[in-house]
């Protein structure tokens, strides 16, 4: 609803002069619905702020569509009026689900903006925030409502063993208990045909019965059985390279040196 014409509104010294002329008059004019309405009970207020010549029941309708549209600051519907409508007052006034709602759109305004997602149990559908920070990095979480896992990114259930984006297939009770045992223990998929392979012990390094070698540590394909996952691993293939160079050059290193000494004798 749109905002209608209204006379000024009453500062705090006013408010008790509109109390004692509505005491002497026992019906009011609605100008929402521009209905007769009889006093008392049916005279809306906006606790201690405002008071205008709206009936209770289409001040109800009125909160109703804004909160539709996600609106949390609700205005109060006089033209003249800047006051905002207060929560707490109107509760008495409308209906419980109503003033829940109310709160879920004041809740959901006030984390605007942060990363956020409903926890996709369908019996919980709490709101749950990163706190942690890295917005898009956090994966695996716990509501704290329903104390179930999921996917903050990709929200849904917690698809152990898998992958995001291989979240979204159709799987057995095996697929699903299969994907537990994998992350329990730890187990690598290949980044090429995706099968589990288990390292018991040795090299980090590992290949697939595809073919394809890739690092235990950090999941990603390597060449010449090197990763650059960590430092270690770069220093050392630093110094495997630096030492082909010296095997390479030492023969013509001695080479150089004999000639140079049989030319001095």
């Amino acid at each position: 609803m749109g905002n209608v014409n209204q006379k000024p509104q009453p500062n705090s010294q006013t408010l008790q002069q509109i109390e004692e002329e509505e005491s002497a008059s026992s019906t009011f004019t609605c100008e929402i619905c521009i209905e007769p309405v009889t006093l008392p009970n049916k005279k809306f207020r906006n606790s201690n702020r405002c008071v205008h010549p709206f009936c209770t029941d289409c001040m109800i309708k009125y909160i109703q569509v804004k909160l539709e549209d996600n609106v949390s600051d609700i205005k109060c519907p006089a033209l003249t009026c800047d006051h905002s409508l207060e929560p707490l007052s109107c509760r008495p006034k409308i209906a419980h689900q109503l003033f829940d709602k109310w709160c879920d759109v004041l809740c959901e305004s006030a984390v605007l903006g942060l990363d956020r997602v409903y926890c996709p149990n369908r019996d919980c559908s709490a709101l749950v925030i990163n706190e942690c920070g890295g917005e898009g990095n956090l994966k695996r979480c716990v509501c704290p409502n329903c104390k179930k896992a999921f996917c903050f990114r990709c929200k849904v259930p917690w698809h152990a063993g898998y992958r995001c984006e291989e979240s979204g297939e159709m799987r057995d009770r095996n697929d699903i208990a299969f994907g537990v045992l994998s992350e329990r223990n730890q187990w690598m998929r290949c980044p090429m045909c995706r099968h589990c392979v288990e390292l018991v012990k040795g090299c980090a390094i590992v290949k697939c019965r595809c073919g394809i070698e890739f690092c235990y540590k950090c999941g990603k394909k390597v060449d010449h059985h090197w990763c650059n996952c960590r430092r270690s691993s770069t220093f050392c293939m630093w110094i495997f390279h630096l030492c082909i160079v010296i095997l390479v050059l030492w023969p013509f290193f001695l080479l150089f040196t004999a000639i140079t000494r049989k030319g001095h004798h």
